[in-house]
């Protein structure tokens, strides 16, 4: 089953143990889920990663790149969407869903959670989408 996930669902997972968001890295990273990302989300995440408020070694920054990167389909869309006018760059994360063709998009952003679905992709909470996987 393939999946995009949030820079959001990122940040809660790789921060706090325990919750939905680390529980869905688990699963991927068992390999259990087909994580569907694109270069525009993987350097927003290296992004956010290198400012968060807790502060994260650049060694284990590089992992998570390296880690995503090879255990990950790394998509190039050329498709150009503007669905979300209120936060133009969660644009990306549809983008990525459409051309790698995931069922889902994971998230915790309200502006893309609005949408509910978009073509064939679910937009679901990290809590939703533990309940449908498992």
């Amino acid at each position: 089953m393939k999946a995009v996930l949030d820079t959001n669902v990122f940040i809660s997972g790789i921060f706090w143990e325990g919750n939905f968001c680390s529980q869905i890295i688990e699963v991927w990273k068992e390999g259990k889920i087909t994580l569907v990302t694109s270069s525009p989300i993987i350097e927003e995440l290296i992004k956010v990663l290198k400012d968060f408020k807790v502060q994260m070694q650049d060694e284990e920054i590089k992992e998570w790149e390296k880690v995503i990167i090879e255990n990950a389909v790394i998509v190039e869309s050329s498709i150009k969407l503007d669905l979300i006018k209120d936060d133009p760059s969660d644009n990306k994360f549809i983008e990525a869903a459409l051309t790698g063709k995931a069922k889902f998009l994971v998230s915790q952003d309200k502006h893309l959670l609005r949408l509910k679905q978009y073509e064939n992709i679910k937009i679901v909470t990290p809590e939703d989408f533990l309940k449908l996987i498992n």
